[in-house]
């Protein structure tokens, strides 16, 4: 068990330890009332072996025949965390304050509540806070379960807990509550989640084995899909009572096992450097960084985000509300439970299934006009200029849609959607948190059902540029990225790590398993690695806002448009990995834009990346080994000297 899980727990314990119980020898008033037992202050948590030699049986019907109450202690909540055991879930000792009603349970309805308007007044100056209780809750908690404290102020503050502590009255006890916090605020909120209370405090009559207070369980997140792990295991406390009523008895049968710790394989630090960048120059967005050499997501951001504090112990309604009918929508985690259409990121795709399928090699050369006609419909590139004859590094690089438009059609939709879902398109990536979508690659069944007719030419220079019905996760990205960047290993993306006892033993690990491999010819991984190089420090890149000066990145930018007519909105991406010779980081960042933005890849998502890395390598020699990448070069530039840093071209910012 983990310091600070013990500490709580022994501060539970020590609330519910008793004192030796004092009988009282007649009905009480309600001015008169018996003190009810003290906690003791330096009894021992730990249950003897007296204290479990007795088979208990419960012997009651109605209250007034009850001889034995076995009551649940509810666990502590078990930690999440991120892979170096920074905490972004955890407990804390919360303070409630109660009303103990004499016994036995003799007042009538009168003295019940000049009893607890007596109570509540004193509290109210003890604490200096209004406290409102309906009548017919107090009566209905005395007859049903009085023997039990009744709570008239939750979740005291540390200041109201102090003067309650050192100034409490006999007839008032303070109980302590199990809460839980996220020290980390809003990072990985939407991954981690909230807990919520199962339901309020109860006030039917006693039940053997219902819980001392209500439990939490997960409601989004990692607390929901792991909730039965991280709830632990009841204690049990033990109260007896003579034929009379008076309570002779009170004891700690068995401890409550908190629950186990869920490691994720998030890394803190970046989570808060991208959701720091979103935050700066997004209005909403979302950015995914993986390890391409294991498949584990280091940082699963979107933007906005909220904070899970607001969860503890309850959110009131019109808070909820807020968050509801935010028009940016905070609740979506727009990283994974979002698809967009890709843009020019996916003329990667289209550039692995053109190259290993054979259709166009290396060197040849299409033309990268303004616009070719297709059908009965004009297609444009984004840069209004002609560019002449390109082979595949410098189409990828200039981004130059004509060109993917040529080479999809001659390449046929079947490798295209074939390689996408290769590389994860299409399919949910299989994280451990509900709602993942699983985007959109077009193949003839899906247009003949949405559109009434196979795939054509015009649709199919549309999926080559990732426009058209073509959807995509941020998430999904990410993960094709990791493939492209490791040389075409595909392995099952992984948010969770492992799940440990409180005393650090493996209950469950989530072992790196490699699911395939797409057997990409070196000389396809070759030409894409020099094209996403290019892209960022060529100076006919689009993406020059995320180059850096010690180190390589390779990526692509997109741009794409989705929506109703008049309504369009635009996704504006950056996805690649780093460094290039050597890559650690996978990633995709998008963009999510307003009704009419002009807003691009290379302008919009690129500087995201730019932000997060230059933060990652500060200090760090060029490259991560003090030097410069030799990248292979077209054929016929061989003798043309390597450029890193780029220059901005008039249409930087287009794509």
């Amino acid at each position: 068990m983990n310091c600070k899980s013990r500490r709580l727990l022994v501060a539970i314990l020590l609330l519910l330890m008793p004192t030796p119980v004092v009988q009282s020898a007649a009905p009480v008033s309600s001015s008169s009332a018996t003190p009810s037992p003290a906690p003791a202050a330096a009894a021992s948590p730990e249950p003897s072996p007296a204290t479990m030699e007795e088979e208990i049986v419960p012997t009651f019907e109605t209250q007034k025949l009850a001889r034995t109450y076995i009551l649940d202690i509810p666990a502590p909540r078990g930690e999440i965390t991120d892979r170096n055991g920074a905490p972004l879930a955890q407990n804390r000792l919360s303070y409630n304050l109660a009303i103990n009603f004499p016994t036995p349970l003799d007042f009538n309805d009168t003295q019940v509540l000049d009893f607890a308007h007596q109570q509540i007044a004193a509290a109210m100056k003890l604490v200096g806070r209004q406290i409102r209780m309906a009548d017919d809750l107090i009566l209905r908690h005395y007859h049903n379960r009085g023997i039990l404290p009744l709570e008239i102020a939750q979740n005291l503050s540390q200041e109201e807990y102090d003067i309650a502590k050192a100034h409490l009255p006999p007839e008032m006890t303070l109980r302590g509550v199990y809460v839980r916090v996220y020290p980390a605020g809003k990072a990985a909120g939407q991954i981690v989640g909230y807990s919520g209370r199962t339901g309020r405090n109860p006030d039917g009559i006693i039940d053997n084995h219902e819980t001392i207070w209500p439990e939490t369980e997960g409601r989004e997140g990692v607390e929901q899909t792991f909730n039965t792990m991280l709830a632990g295991k009841h204690g049990n406390y033990k109260m007896t009572f003579d034929k009379d009523g008076r309570k002779t008895s009170e004891k700690i049968v068995s401890a409550p096992v908190p629950g186990h710790t869920v490691v994720t394989t998030l890394d803190l630090r970046l989570q808060e450097l991208a959701e720091k960048a979103l935050e700066a120059k997004a209005k909403r967005g979302a950015i995914v960084i993986m390890n391409p050499n294991n498949g584990d997501i280091l940082a699963l951001a979107s933007w906005p985000n909220y904070d899970p504090n607001l969860f503890v112990p309850a959110i009131s309604a019109e808070k909820f509300k807020a968050l509801q009918d935010d028009p940016d929508i905070p609740l979506l985690p727009r990283a994974f439970r979002s698809s967009y259409p890709p843009g020019s990121t996916f003329k990667v795709a289209v550039g692995i299934a053109a190259l290993e399928s054979g259709a166009v090699s290396p060197n040849d050369q299409y033309q990268c006009v303004p616009s070719i006609q297709i059908g009965n419909v004009t297609f444009h590139n984004w840069k209004k200029s002609d560019r002449g004859s390109l082979n595949f590094v410098q189409a990828l690089t200039e981004s130059c849609d004509t060109w993917f438009y040529q080479v999809g059609i001659k390449t046929g939709a079947d490798p295209i959607v074939d390689w996408a879902r290769r590389l994860g398109f299409g399919a949910r990536c299989g994280i451990p948190i509900r709602g993942e979508v699983e985007g959109r690659v077009p193949n003839d069944q899906y247009m003949k059902a949405a559109h009434g007719r196979r795939i054509l030419n015009g649709d199919i220079a549309n999926l080559s540029i990732g426009q058209g019905d073509t959807e995509v996760t941020p998430l999904q990205m990410a993960q094709a990225m990791a493939i492209v960047a490791n040389g075409g290993i595909f392995y099952q993306t992984r948010l969770v790590q492992q799940v440990q006892s409180i005393d650090g033993a493996i209950v469950t690990a989530y072992s790196v398993r490699e699911k395939k491999s797409l057997n990409m010819s070196e000389a396809t991984i070759a030409q894409l690695r020099t094209g996403m190089i290019d892209a960022v420090n060529a100076p006919s890149g689009t993406a020059h806002a995320a180059s850096l000066d010690n180190v390589t990145v390779a990526g692509k930018t997109g741009t794409a448009q989705w929506g109703p007519k008049n309504k369009e909105r635009t996704a504006a991406w950056f996805a690649g990995y780093l460094p290039a010779e050597n890559p650690q980081y996978a990633f995709a960042a998008l963009y999510e834009g307003d009704v009419g933005s002009k807003v691009h890849g290379g302008s919009a998502a690129a500087p995201m990346i730019g932000q997060i890395f230059k933060d990652i390598y500060k200090g760090e020699q060029a490259n991560g080994n003090g030097r410069r990448i030799r990248r292979a070069q077209p054929a016929e530039d061989q003798t043309q000297p390597t450029v890193r840093r780029a220059e901005p071209v008039e249409e930087d910012s287009g794509d």
